[in-house]
């Protein structure tokens, strides 16, 4: 079973990893009724030894099971993607019907909830996830609240096939929306009617009374400090939790502790089993009928589903009550399994039930944790127990995920061990059976000693997220460094005198040493990211690294820093930014500046409007970069931003970096304004990036007037290999004027990102003539509202004689440029590098 389970998981991950699933529902089943027949007749034949036959029938297992995993995710993918959204109905009115299948979640003055259709529109997927805002139309009856779980409603809305960014250690929002069967996302325009019916399925009502729960939890709790703590832990339901509560999470490694997981589903089961058998063995004639331990086990699972059902049954949650009820069905059968045998079981029912759950990091740092649990404790002479068992359960799982937790978040928690064993017994003994047993009628009596609780664990657990160097962040490893690592861990787990034990930590050591490949000197990589409707691109040498632009905001609560730019950064191995270069004050491209800021750290921070940039870095928290003995390697280091000045120019790693726009800048010194000439040393003296961001005088004024986008920075990296030319969102106006200004060839590059995002109030004719570029990168949002880039600016540069790139179709732009002498400029799209066939569908 354990082989096969294996086997089964390898198919499943292979169609997991595929461009197309075309033919792999027949391929799967072709391979394992060939592997079948080759086993019969290998049945009737004799071998020549048993050995060779042993080997053959398990080689035989192997492909059947990995060919059963490849046809069965193969053909329920099918399934799943043909219930797409008809091509001629994204973006259009439409009018559907059906019921509100989860808990609405507040989200910008609006909701966000996931509709179950009706069928009454043909061409709509049947789950739709969906966004109201209040401006968007009220219900034609005048309620106020948010629709309730289970309602039956109408709506005009708009509606999109799944779309999300591609970017290298990104979020995959196409997959979590297709590992949920939710095939289209839109937003709800007018016409909001509720409707008459009931709830049309069980779960709906079970999201009914979730809801019921939340609120009145809520209202008992008042002004309580961790209450979104409390009903998270209660229902499931994470939106009260604040992000800086989750960046403690991840500092600490104790997010699994809040959200619903196989921890608590364990924990229910066994105390819902527990009473059962202390009540059963005082009734010696349910005894006879039944065994106390088999009654156990029922009551076990009941508790346990009753929770998980409490809890929305998320896939998370779902996962955690198949491990439960494999595990209860053995022990009711009353056999002796190994409980590895048990947890292959368990992976085996998982697989079938949910392909998709190989997607999600919690599949295999749940099933590796409970591996490590069985492996530390199991075939051990004499076992420890209590707190001596607990630490070293706790110390083994903290090693052995190191390998997951890098791959998965490029980061793991040093002080994991130590904030578990002050969090699990609260979490676990204290709040979550007060928050459980207020259940059945939330009372304040119960709840606010859960909060009092919860509060002094956040309070131990922020003292220990705030230590220097608490998270390890380093880039993701490569597969095959990925596997050694789990091969060490492995090794390390095994009895102390197994041979080659002792180099498993020298493996381990070369994990955590490994750094990703840079430019060579006189190359440099340029990733222009995928933001959406913005512009944020990071560029690195040798030894350095910049980013032009921090993307746009996402609502309220979110920005394209903390998304998608941060993320990318751990990936590729980037701890320090150089530079930060702000084109302009505009949201689509300064909108991440504060998360980027405060979650790296930055040396120098050049922009467009500095006044402004300053003030919005400013919440950012930190200390002025102008004070002595500030350190620009510590993240609470926050520099003056500079005004961008044309002249200005500095050289990393044999790459020159120049400013081009704006023209001039204004520099403030002992109180008295006066123009400065930009170009006056800027070689010599390594010009505003690499000059001390409190050495004397800063820029404070603003270039020119008008329009904001005119004030735009633009910087030209150039190699030997060719150029790249940032141009902010300058208009015609602008580019006007650089073409009688700079010198001729100077605007030539190999590479350009488009100016405005490919608006056609920019890339005029005899400016794209003039770059004499091979390519164009348009930075745009998918569907955008503003048709970037637009057709004509794209037939422009065609005409050129460039290729042109988006960013909303093909994902992040890669872009090398190598040393001299070494080969051309290659762009490469991340949607290519790494294409996935739930992409675009």
């Amino acid at each position: 079973m354990r082989i096969f389970s294996i086997a089964f998981l390898s198919g499943v991950c292979l169609v997991q990893t595929r461009a197309g699933v075309d033919g792999l529902a027949l391929s799967g089943m072709l391979s394992m009724l060939a592997a079948a027949l080759l086993g019969l007749a290998a049945g009737h034949a004799r071998p020549r030894s048993l050995a060779r036959g042993t080997l053959l029938r398990g080689a035989l297992l192997v492909v059947i099971a990995a060919a059963a995993g490849v046809s069965w995710s193969a053909w329920r993918a099918e399934l799943r993607l043909n219930d797409a959204l008809r091509g001629e109905l994204e973006g259009v009115d439409l009018v559907v019907r059906g019921h509100v299948a989860s808990l609405p979640q507040a989200v910008d003055q609006g909701w966000r909830f996931v509709l179950e259709t009706d069928g009454h529109t043909a061409g709509v997927p049947h789950r739709l996830l969906l966004s109201w805002r209040q401006e968007h139309g009220t219900p034609a009856d005048g309620a106020s609240q948010p629709p309730q779980a289970g309602e039956y409603w109408s709506f005009v809305v708009r509606l999109r096939r799944p779309h999300g960014f591609v970017n290298s250690g990104g979020f995959d929002y196409e997959a979590w929306l297709l590992a949920r069967g939710i095939r289209a996302t839109g937003y709800v325009r007018h016409g909001a009617t509720r409707l008459d019916g009931p709830p049309a399925s069980v779960m709906q009502r079970v999201h009914r009374l979730r809801t019921l729960l939340r609120d009145r939890m809520l209202a008992e709790l008042g002004d309580a400090d961790q209450g979104g703590l409390l009903v998270a832990l209660a229902v499931g339901d994470q939106d009260g939790i604040s992000a800086s509560t989750w960046e403690v999470f991840r500092r600490t490694g104790v997010g699994h502790l809040v959200s619903i997981s196989g921890l608590h589903v364990a924990l229910v089961g066994l105390f819902c089993g527990a009473v059962a058998s202390l009540l059963w063995r005082r009734l010696p004639a349910l005894t006879l009928r039944l065994p106390a331990q088999k009654a156990a086990a029922v009551a076990a699972l009941a508790g346990a589903t009753v929770y998980a059902l409490l809890a929305g049954l998320g896939i998370p949650v779902l996962r955690a009550w198949l491990m439960l009820a494999v595990a209860a069905a053995v022990l009711f059968s009353g056999r002796a399994v190994a409980p590895s045998r048990t947890l292959a079981v368990a992976l085996l029912v998982v697989l079938v039930i949910d392909p998709w759950a190989v997607l999600a990091p919690g599949f295999w740092l749940s099933f590796g944790a409970v591996a490590i649990i069985l492996a530390t404790l199991g075939g051990r002479v004499r076992a420890r127990s209590g707190w001596r068992g607990a630490l070293r359960v706790q110390l083994a799982i903290s090693v052995a995920l190191i390998p997951l937790l890098l791959a998965q978040f490029q980061s793991f928690p040093l002080l994991s061990p130590l904030a578990n064993l002050v969090a699990i017994p609260i979490v676990s003994f204290v709040v979550t059976p007060l928050v459980l047993l207020s259940l059945p009628w939330p009372n304040a009596w119960l709840l606010l000693p859960a909060d009092v609780a919860a509060q002094l664990m956040m309070t131990v657990l922020a003292w220990l997220a705030a230590v220097d160097g608490a998270l390890w962040e380093q880039a993701a490893p490569p597969p095959w460094l990925l596997g050694a690592g789990l091969a060490a861990v492995a090794a390390l787990l095994l009895p102390r005198a197994t041979p080659g034990r002792l180099a498993a930590p020298a493996v381990l050591a070369g994990l955590l040493a490994w750094q990703p490949a840079r430019p060579p000197e006189g190359g440099f990589h340029a990733e222009v990211l995928d933001v959406g409707q913005g512009l944020a691109v990071h560029v690195q040498t040798r030894r350095h690294d910049l980013l032009f632009d921090a993307g746009p905001p996402y609502g309220s609560e979110a920005d394209a820093g903390s998304r998608v730019v941060l993320p990318y950064l751990r990936a590729v191995g980037v701890a320090r930014l150089d530079g930060l270069v702000l084109s302009h004050d505009d949201a689509d491209h300064a909108g991440g500046a504060q998360s980027v800021v405060a979650g790296v750290a930055v040396a120098r921070i050049l922009a467009g409007q500095p006044a402004a940039t300053q003030r919005r870095i400013a919440s950012a928290g930190g200390t002025a970069g102008e004070a002595a003995g500030t350190d620009p390697d510590d993240r609470a280091y926050r520099p003056v931003p500079r005004q961008c000045a044309a002249g200005e120019a500095w050289e990393w790693d044999g790459v020159r970096f120049e400013v081009l726009h704006p023209q001039r800048a204004v520099e403030v010194a002992a109180g008295n304004a006066e123009p400065v000439d930009a170009h006056a040393d800027a070689d010599a003296a390594g010009a505003s990036m690499d000059a001390p961001a409190g050495g004397g005088r800063r820029a404070t004024g603003r270039p020119g007037r008008g329009h904001d986008n005119e004030a735009s920075c633009v910087l030209r990296v150039s190699a030997a290999a060719g150029a790249l030319l940032l141009t902010g969102d300058i208009g015609v106006q602008t580019e006007r004027a650089l073409l009688a200004r700079v010198p001729a060839g100077a605007l030539a590059s190999t590479v350009v990102v488009s100016a405005h995002h490919g608006s056609r109030s920019s890339s005029s004719a005899a400016f794209v003539d003039a770059t004499r570029a091979l390519h164009v990168v348009h930075a745009a949002g998918y569907r955008n509202a503003f048709g970037h880039p637009h057709p004509q600016v794209w037939a422009r540069w065609v005409d050129a004689g460039a290729r042109n790139w988006r960013t909303d179709v093909q994902g992040a732009i890669g872009i090398d440029f190598p040393a001299a002498g070494s080969g051309e400029v290659e762009v490469t799209a991340a949607r290519e590098r790494r294409p996935r066939y739930w992409h675009g569908r």
